[in-house]
């Protein structure tokens, strides 16, 4: 393979993060269009469990704002895939092929985890958590109007998915400090009632003060925590 200088080097980085801005400049205009169909798609696990429900548009900005954030998400969760596979391209021949049979599944498997993670929080979590706010609010001993903000909700949700998707890398991580030799399968199994624990208390934390909703998001993570077992090495001797 032919050597490159370095300001070959630089124009090819140069040439590539170009190419990723074109990438997300194009998909924050589709993003822009698109934005209230997803505000429509991330809103109806809440109308799911409460279909009279209104959210509160406080501000004159809210719509503009609304609108604007949804389409930064969409533009980033379509162009992080494509600024992966740039860093890719022009790290790649500079790799051995044993570090190149390491950081390439983890390219391809992060944003599927990820998107996993997310699908998991907002088809299984997400009406466990929204059905025990409204019944929460509406239980109470005084006359309540439940009227919550539209920005707030979107923050909540959407912050809730991004939780999910990088909780969800936890195999690659566990897989990655094995293949290093930083975290041996022998000794990942010994310290598997901590990481049980650890589960336990990450669910209780990020999820409401209920028990469902906790055994929700701590099973997927115990059983990803197994998986990982499955793809780690025990150390040679």
């Amino acid at each position: 393979m032919k050597k490159m200088t370095l300001g070959q080097h630089f124009a090819e980085l140069r040439r590539r993060i170009l190419w990723t801005l074109g990438v997300f400049v194009l998909a924050l205009v589709a993003g822009w269009y698109l934005s209230p169909w997803m505000q429509m798609v991330i809103t109806q696990p809440l109308f799911n469990v409460w279909p009279d429900g209104e959210l509160l548009y406080s501000g004159l900005a809210d719509g503009l704002m609304i609108r604007f954030s949804l389409s930064v998400l969409f533009s980033l969760f379509v162009t992080t895939p494509f600024a992966l596979w740039q860093l890719w391209a022009f790290v790649a021949p500079g790799l051995h092929q044993g570090e190149r049979r390491t950081i390439w599944p983890i390219l391809i498997f992060s944003p599927l985890l990820f998107v996993m993670g997310a699908a998991f929080a907002f088809y299984i979590l997400f009406p466990f958590v929204f059905g025990f706010f409204i019944e929460l609010n509406q239980s109470a001993p005084v006359p309540t109007i439940i009227l919550p903000a539209a920005t707030d909700y979107l923050a909540f949700a959407i912050g809730m998915l991004k939780v999910f998707g990088v909780a969800f890398q936890l195999p690659l991580v566990l897989v990655l400090l094995n293949r290093i030799g930083i975290l041996s399968r022998a000794r990942a199994v010994r310290m598997r009632r901590y990481a049980i624990v650890l589960i336990v208390v990450v669910a209780a934390v990020l999820t409401p003060p209920d028990v469902v909703s906790q055994i929700v998001l701590a099973l997927p993570m115990w059983g990803l925590f197994e998986l990982s077992l499955l793809f780690m090495h025990d150390d040679k001797k």
